[in-house]
Formats: C-alpha cells, sequence, structure tokens
C-alpha cells in the first residue's frame, strides 16, 4: 500500500488517524479515584471513547444497545446489560474491588469481617450474573491490622488503574483480554447478606461484636445497628 507506514496500524490493521485508534470504546464508571486517570489514557489513544459516569441511583445511560469494539466497566454502578455486551466486537472488562473470594455485594466488608490478612481485586469479562464471567487477571496485596473498610477500599482503587494498565496494552493491538487460571471461589454476596452482616444482637459476644463494627463502618454510610425496643442505634467505629 503506498505510503503506509508500520506505525499508522495496529497489529489487526485498525489504522491510526491523527495517533488515535480507530477503535470504539464505551467507558462506564463511577467517580471514584484513578477514573479520570484511566479515562484519559483512553481519549489519549483513541479515537472514539463513549464515556457514562453516574451512580446507582442514575437511570442506564444508554437506551439501546450500541456496536463497540471494546467496553469498560470502570465500578460501574450499573449492570451492564448482556445486550449491550453481546454487541461487543473484541473484549469487555470489569473491574471487581475483590478477590476471586469475594464476588458481589460488601466484598471489603466481608473480608474485614473475616479477617483475611490478604485480599484483591479480580479483572473479569461480563456475564449475565454478576460477577462469574471468565477471570482474566487477580491483584493481590496484604491487608494491614488497623484497616478499616475505607483504607483498604482506597487501596482496591490504586490496584484497579495498575490492573487497567496492565491490560491497555491489548486494547493497543487490538486484542481481546487473555483469561487467566483462577476461577470465581462461590457465588456473588448480595445485599441481604451485607444487611445481615450490619445487624448486631445482644446476645453476641464482644469480639463478634468488634468484628461486625469494623466490617460494617464506612464514612457517610449507616453501620451495624442494634435494634432495642423496635428503635434502631448504630455502633460507632
Amino acid at each position: 500500500m503506498a505510503g503506509r507506514t508500520d506505525s499508522e496500524y495496529t497489529e489487526r490493521g485498525e489504522k491510526l488517524t491523527d495517533n488515535k485508534l480507530k477503535y470504539r470504546i464505551a467507558f462506564f464508571a463511577k467517580d471514584r479515584p484513578f477514573m479520570q486517570d484511566a479515562l484519559q489514557l483512553l481519549e489519549l489513544h483513541f479515537q472514539t471513547v463513549d464515556s457514562f459516569i453516574g451512580s446507582a441511583t442514575d437511570p442506564f445511560p444508554l437506551s439501546e444497545p450500541q456496536s463497540y469494539d471494546y467496553l469498560v466497566s470502570y465500578l460501574s454502578p450499573w449492570i451492564i446489560p448482556v445486550t449491550l455486551l453481546q454487541k461487543v466486537r473484541i473484549a469487555h472488562v470489569n473491574f471487581h474491588p475483590g478477590d476471586p473470594r469475594y464476588p458481589g455485594i460488601g466484598c471489603t466488608n466481608f473480608a474485614l469481617y473475616n479477617e483475611e490478612s490478604e485480599y484483591g481485586i479480580t479483572a473479569h469479562y461480563m456475564a449475565e450474573k454478576v460477577d462469574t464471567g471468565p477471570i482474566i487477571l487477580v491483584e493481590r496485596f496484604p491487608v494491614f491490622p488497623n484497616d478499616t473498610v475505607y483504607t483498604l477500599t482506597q487501596r482496591c482503587y490504586a490496584y484497579i488503574y495498575h490492573a487497567f494498565t496492565k491490560l491497555f496494552p491489548y486494547m493497543l493491538r487490538g486484542e481481546p483480554f487473555p483469561i487467566g487460571d483462577e476461577q470465581w471461589q462461590r457465588s456473588p454476596y448480595r445485599r441481604r447478606e451485607l444487611e445481615e452482616l450490619c445487624r448486631i444482637t445482644p446476645d453476641m459476644p464482644p469480639e463478634e461484636i468488634r468484628r461486625r463494627v469494623r466490617a460494617c463502618s464506612y464514612p457517610g454510610y449507616p453501620g451495624a445497628y442494634v435494634e432495642l425496643g423496635g428503635v434502631r442505634f448504630e455502633a460507632q467505629g
């Protein structure tokens, strides 16, 4: 091809335009540390990046499924519909703030309740059921003795961004993400299980109460509680 240089094309033959690849990227996220860094990296390298930033109370931002080359769920507040996943041409990925032992909601809460010494985050393909798709990679790190839900969650954000940068070169090459050897260790935790974890009863031993208070305390959110005479009293972590 006349005038073609190797730097103008990826290995899959997608032409670069103004030094940006012509892949279409969908990016679903909530505003958390390093989210803007990940989005900026995408916008610097790809011609079309549709970003959808919101909260769980917002309606899903797409009324009709659209076709994309890659879809990134970066702590997305929404469950991505399977009809949209089916229209992704190359690969999709969700970054979950828990390792394969802790799929679903309340992952950091349950890890602290179980007094884990190690924790992690998981990058995985998505499926119709949340946190059940094939695992791409897991990043692990220590849990410190006095960690709280907040400090552990903040560390998850840093490792999620690190995992994103590990997978980013596959996107630059137009390749699917490789599936790793790890498997989910249980079915996803449900909201009712997290709500039950936050409940304290008068007959619980002090150590059990301590573990529940630690596992359910997060700034700005209701924590562990006890009900007496029909009145709810929240514990202070």
